[in-house]
């Protein structure tokens, strides 16, 4: 079985922020093929299904941010899910709005929900989906513009980004990562 994790904030005050651009990508599978978030365990809503044969987990996890890891560990655990048949989707301030790019390990980059993760999963050789989200251009506190909304002239590219993302992920079940990652960090 294979796990993909979108990162975010719970609650409807956090649903449109760039720091939930994780959780939009779930969302954007879920949406696609009909399914929903109908389990609840280890603080984290979750769906298992099968897409063309391949098992998977989709999780948003129901921590804060800097708490991810709390849910995605227990899951793993739970499902007997190997780190590397794993997943994680999040917002990053060093892409601009409309990129994304997979990695297949990497430090946390000063994000608290990768560092999280990182921490609870005791390593740093994991997958992820980095959602561009740019930096602010006012001297606004990151804290604050990670929890805005997207700028009206930024939603075609964010969901053209969220879009992609979740293609890289249909992917992915199909074939190897490395080859996703040739595909889609053009």
């Amino acid at each position: 079985m294979k796990c993909i994790v979108g990162l975010g904030n719970p609650g409807k005050k956090y649903k449109d922020t760039r720091h939930n651009a994780g959780f939009m990508v779930i969302d954007e599978l879920l949406h696609r093929h009909g399914w929903s978030l109908n389990k609840t365990k280890f603080n984290a809503d979750y769906a298992m299904e099968t897409l063309n044969g391949n098992k998977v987990l989709l999780v948003e996890p129901q921590t804060y941010m800097n708490l991810s890891g709390d849910a995605i560990r227990p899951l793993l655990d739970y499902y007997s899910i190997d780190v590397e048949d794993v997943v994680v989707i999040y917002d990053d301030l060093d892409l601009p709005p409309g990129k994304i790019r997979l990695r297949q390990k990497g430090g946390h980059g000063g994000h608290n929900g990768i560092r999280s993760t990182i921490s609870h999963l005791g390593t740093k050789e994991f997958k992820r989906i980095r959602i561009g989200v740019g930096r602010p251009t006012t001297p606004l506190p990151v804290v604050d513009y990670v929890l805005g909304s997207f700028h009206k002239a930024e939603q075609e590219d964010v969901k053209h980004s969220i879009e992609k993302a979740a293609d890289a992920c249909e992917a992915w079940l199909e074939k190897p990562f490395l080859e996703v990652m040739n595909d889609y960090n053009s």
